[in-house]
């Protein structure tokens, strides 16, 4: 473990910050086959610059490669190739002040159940150098909600304050970089809003957080850029937003107030299908026919318009678009229906 801790606050105070909390180039990772078995390369010429101070999401389908990218910066795997750094430090030719920057919460639970919280967590910080005088056991335990827990063994907390423990053992050495590889995976939803909270605060005051999860519900309201990983490439990279308007498609749903055999001759050019006697509804592209384009040829067809709902598109659709192709045949489409 890394014995010249650096903590945010001396990062700060850097006037030469990085740009990149996390910057890697070409990185590849190919695990030699034994025998007749063939290589596997988990990760192959992957690009990724990670600005500091966003909430970044990595998302992939499993085995897509994102433990083998967190494992790699973590110091816990070797790369075959290309280069990384944190916080501006290369992982090779400056391991000691990369590790300090970076704080990884693993998947796996792996909590002595022998020792307490703060026992835990003091011995964390030991690890990694910090100062008796320095450590904020007390108060990270606090912040994550553990601070009646403090004193008890850990194999007597609740799964989901094994996992609140395993964020703070991340914190202890004060990292301008941490990882949360699937940190809600398993727990209840009211932990899950809980963790969320903290870590929009974390980011608030300043650090850089890198998230994986399979709730793309959560990346999609958390993060503001997001990276999409298959097969061990970066396949997307781009902010939230801006991944969200590749799919320029929506559906415009209207509950008419009369009967209808066909749709009318004036609404065939905004893709209307009829769906029911009273059910109307446009596929249609934003970008090509805004809404108020689609209800003037409806009011000009003397339709009568008793309610009206919209599905746009989700960070699930461009998920599934781009690892399964365009054409999925899953059920349903994915869309999140917006009020009316």
């Amino acid at each position: 473990m890394p014995d010249d801790q650096t903590s945010v606050a001396a990062h700060s105070a850097n006037a030469d910050m990085p740009v990149f909390a996390v910057e890697v180039r070409g990185l590849d990772k190919l695990y030699r086959a034994k025998g007749r078995g063939e290589d596997i390369h988990a990760l192959a010429d992957v690009d990724l610059e990670i600005p500091r101070g966003s909430l970044f999401g990595l998302l992939g389908p499993n085995g897509a490669g994102k433990s083998t990218l967190i494992n790699i910066l973590a110091g816990l795997v070797n790369k075959s190739g290309g280069t990384a750094k944190i916080w501006g430090y290369d992982i090779e030719a400056q391991s000691r002040q990369s590790r300090s920057a970076i704080g990884v919460v693993p998947q796996e639970l792996n909590i002595d159940p022998f020792f307490t919280p703060r026992e835990l967590l003091e011995l964390q910080a030991g690890l990694y150098g910090v100062p008796p005088r320095e450590r904020r056991s007390d108060e990270i335990l606090g912040a994550l909600g553990l601070a009646d827990k403090a004193k008890s063994y850990a194999r007597t907390l609740s799964g989901g304050m094994r996992r609140r423990l395993m964020v703070a053992k991340a914190m202890v050495h004060n990292p301008p970089v941490l990882v949360l590889d699937e940190p809600t995976a398993g727990v209840d939803i009211a932990f899950r809003q809980q963790l969320w909270g903290h870590v929009r605060e974390l980011n608030r005051l300043g650090t850089t957080i890198l998230l994986t999860t399979h709730y793309l519900e959560e990346a999609e309201a958390l993060c503001d850029r997001i990276a999409i990983i298959d097969h061990g490439r970066v396949i997307a990279c781009d902010t939230t937003q801006s991944l969200l308007k590749r799919l320029d498609s929506k559906d415009l749903t209207l509950v008419l107030g009369n009967d209808l055999d066909t749709v009318p001759t004036a609404l065939a050019e905004f893709n209307a299908e009829l769906t029911g006697p009273r059910r109307l509804v446009f596929h249609y592209r934003p970008s090509q026919s805004p809404v108020p384009d689609i209800l003037r040829a409806v009011a000009a067809s003397g339709l009568q318009v008793m309610d009206l709902s919209t599905e746009e598109t989700d960070l699930e659709d461009i998920f599934l678009q781009l690892t399964r192709g365009a054409h999925d045949p899953r059920p349903g489409n994915g869309k999140r229906e917006s009020g009316r």
